[in-house]
């Protein structure tokens, strides 16, 4: 990060149809004519940034609820993300701690933000997306953390 520091704010919002505290969790609910459909619910962690559903940050993001995915298919939800650090900061994306690993094979998530800087106190309209693959097989169960970071 550079000499200037940033003040840290850990928000976690939660993926799953059980909210856990960090994990987003997922169950294959079962099959009809070859299809599987993935219900689901979503949580977000962030570091030097707050995630809301207004542009004037009055609501904050705590779950994402997905609703039910089908394989092949990609869910969206749009969230304001405001840089709550101390200094102008980039954001950045990424997921972790997937259960079972090779489930991060079948989903991901992505987002549309494009790099840019945003100020102390900035907001940022961000969607993001959870695509699961249609070759999804032999997952039940899953989870991951999705990680959002501000940083200069």
């Amino acid at each position: 990060m550079g000499p200037r520091s940033i003040a840290l704010t850990t928000v976690s919002v939660v993926v799953g149809i059980v909210v856990t505290v960090i994990l987003i969790n997922g169950t294959v609910m079962g099959t009809l004519l070859g299809m599987v459909t993935l219900p689901n619910m979503g949580t977000v962690k962030t570091m030097g940034v707050g995630v809301y559903w207004d542009n004037g940050c009055n609501n904050q993001v705590t779950s994402i609820d997905w609703g039910a995915v089908e394989p092949g298919a990609t869910k969206d939800a749009t969230v304001y993300i405001k840089n709550e650090g101390n200094a102008p900061a980039t954001l950045s994306l990424e997921t972790g701690n997937w259960n079972p690993p090779i489930a991060a094979s079948y989903m991901s998530v992505t987002w549309n933000y494009g790099g840019q800087v945003i100020n102390v106190g900035g907001v940022v309209q961000v969607k993001l997306s959870l695509s699961v693959s249609g070759m999804i097989e032999g997952i039940t169960n899953f989870s991951f953390d999705i990680i959002i970071t501000g940083s200069d």
